[in-house]
């Protein structure tokens, strides 16, 4: 049945695969993944090795008890013959359970070894590598490729060994036995594999549909079913279409499903019908030799149970280069991923970063946004096209200095640049041409960690986890005590309404924070920034969209954010920067204007037009 099984999964698998050149080096890395598990796996090997001898035994077991116990009438013998068929039974069973056990542990222990090993390697790429990469098929080398890799050590290699041994066995089993009778029924072979071929070709089809449309209505699910995607449904959706839309989809599903049990239930009655006539054969040639003496009544019965254990092993190693690339080919996919290199990587021997009050320097910094083809894979991505338009140079020699303890306010029109240079600081990006100081050290030879660990960055829409208040905030600090918690809280003007909460601080947020107002959860990412203790703050518009009433109390917030530190503040509203220690006017990339609020104001330049403008919509509100 097991066999049967195999070689049914395998009918299913997309033909195409064996078609498919590997990568050289391919399978020397295959091999390395399998070297911790190799006691496991040459324990498991037995284990099918053994099992493979036993299928035949039995048969021939059989045939002893019938021609030397059950027709001469030797009681003894037929009972100590039954007692062996009965202890191979359970030693079959045995070794069945113990090569499980090991199949499991190489299996489990592999895709634990690679799950970790993708999950730790994509956390380390760019920004830029999830601007572009669709998450579903990321997550997709995580579960099924994982899952089709670590079957190249269990059910394939198992499958293959297990099935060729059998085959071996029982064919020279049953040439001892009569070769008349092996020869008619390996004769009888090709009616066996044609429907099992149709099957086959039908299934694929079927099955490959299936995936497609069942990765179409994950994918509607997952935009309809987050927050965002389902307030997007309700304002501008329509109810109808949209389930409409969906049903076609899973009905196409369920009419595919019909089909398939149908031929599921055509591919087992074919099998069992054709095993039915080969065996019908058996038991008439057989017969006929069994009265004309040249084989025994008990080689007749022997050579018909062996019969029912050739075909299926015949008919998974038929598909055996399917299965095998399969395996190989999820391999690939997942090395696809680990081989992708990280566009921000450390120096070989990179610094720390321990000054608490640094000073930021750009130093004629120029950037580009990197091309496609440089931080993604095409195959990661839902549409892969060549890019239409280059990004350009998005910066063009940027050259300040923002002192330690000091503001500097950044402001200018929509695109000017300003959130790339926010961006550059942590290195979510590496500049193109020039050089960011922090502490008069080029900070792509500081380590990115101890960069980060002095960044702390407040984003216009800052984001949380779907998770509790408490667990959002330790993000920042995990040893952070609940007194620490409470005063970074109350600091950012975020406690009042926190102790006011049925569930306090373990009051989950909702996905992204949705449960919370805009400025709640701006405070929230104050309080979380102050538990980091940054040197460095980043503030990218972070109280843009926010009402005046939410404005001064986050205000008031990041005063206390603000103090003492080196801080960046991107800013909409000019009246959030008025104050700063200087104000960097930008404008397609390049700094046009550089001072104190009023010095910018009486030259009557960019940054004059930006502040009557605010002035005037401020007055027609």
């Amino acid at each position: 049945m097991h066999a049967t099984w195999m070689s049914f999964r395998s009918l299913t698998a997309d033909q195409s695969v064996k078609n498919q050149k590997l990568k050289a080096g391919t399978l020397g890395r295959i091999i390395s993944f399998a070297k911790p598990y190799k006691i496991s796996l040459i324990f498991f090997l037995i284990t099918v090795v053994i099992d493979a001898f036993l299928v035949v035994a039995t048969p021939l077991l059989l045939r002893q008890l019938i021609d030397e116990g059950v027709i001469p009438g030797n009681g003894e013998l037929v009972t100590k013959l039954a007692f062996a068929v009965g202890l191979i039974a359970l030693a079959d069973a045995a070794f069945n359970m113990i090569g499980r056990l090991f199949s499991a542990r190489i299996g489990e222990g592999l895709i634990y070894d690679l799950r970790k090993l993708i999950f730790a390697h994509v956390q380390r790429q760019s920004i830029a590598f999830f601007t572009r990469t669709q998450t579903g098929a990321l997550i997709s080398r995580l579960n099924s490729d994982v899952i089709g890799a670590q079957q190249a050590f269990t059910a394939t290699l198992s499958g293959v060994i297990s099935n060729v041994l059998s085959l071996i066995l029982v064919t020279a089993a049953m040439l001892t036995l009569s070769w008349q009778i092996t020869v008619i029924s390996l004769c009888l072979l090709p009616l066996f594999l044609y429907p099992t071929k149709w099957v086959g070709r039908r299934l694929q089809d079927y099955t490959r549909q299936s995936f497609n449309l069942n990765a179409e209505m994950s994918s509607t699910m997952t935009e309809r079913f987050n927050v965002s995607g389902a307030l997007l449904v309700s304002l501008y959706g329509d109810p109808k279409i949209e389930k409409e839309s969906f049903g076609s989809k899973a009905r196409r599903v369920a009419d595919i499903g019909i089909s398939i049990a149908l031929l599921n239930r055509i591919f087992f009655i074919a099998l069992t019908s054709i095993a039915a006539v080969a065996t019908a054969v058996a038991y008439g040639v057989g017969g006929h030799l069994a009265i004309n003496k040249s084989i025994t009544v008990g080689t007749l019965l022997a050579i018909t149970a062996l019969l029912a254990r050739l075909y299926g092993p015949l008919t998974a190693l038929s598909n055996v280069r399917v299965d095998v690339m399969s395996a190989l080919v999820s391999f690939e996919r997942v090395f696809e991923v680990l081989d992708l290199e990280p566009m921000v990587q450390d120096v070989a021997q990179p610094i720390t970063l321990k000054s608490s009050k640094p000073d930021v320097e750009f130093k004629n910094v120029s950037f580009a946004y990197p091309k496609a083809d440089e931080i993604s894979l095409a195959s990661l991505e839902m549409v892969a096209k060549a890019e239409l338009v280059d990004s350009g140079v998005v910066l063009k020699g940027i050259n300040f200095v923002a002192k330690s303890g000091t503001l500097t306010g950044i402001v200018g029109p929509s695109g000017a640049g300003k959130s790339t240079i926010s961006g550059l600081i942590p290195r979510l990006y590496d500049v193109t041409d020039g050089a960011i100081l922090i502490d008069g050290q080029d900070i792509r030879n500081i380590s990115i960690s101890s960069l980060r660990e002095n960044i702390g960055v407040v984003t216009q829409d800052a984001h949380m986890f779907h998770d509790s208040i408490l667990n959002n905030l330790k993000y920042a600090n995990h040893d952070a005590t609940l007194s620490e918690i409470e005063d970074a809280c109350r600091s950012a003007q975020i406690w009042e309404m926190i102790s006011a909460l049925p569930n306090g601080l373990e009051t989950i947020v909702g996905e992204r924070g949705h449960r919370l107002s805009g400025g709640e959860k701006q405070r929230l990412a104050i309080a979380r920034l102050l538990l980091k203790k940054p040197s460095v703050v980043i503030l990218d518009e972070a109280t843009a969209h926010l009402d005046s009433e939410n404005e001064s109390l986050v205000q008031a917030a990041l005063k206390v954010a603000l103090a003492g530190r080196t801080s960046i503040v991107i800013a909409h509203r000019l009246s959030t920067i008025a104050h700063a220690d200087q104000i960097l006017v930008i404008e397609n990339g390049a700094i046009v204007e550089k001072g104190q609020h009023e010095e910018l104001i009486a030259k009557k330049g960019l940054y004059f037009d930006l502040y009557q403008k605010q002035n005037i919509q401020s007055d027609l509100i």
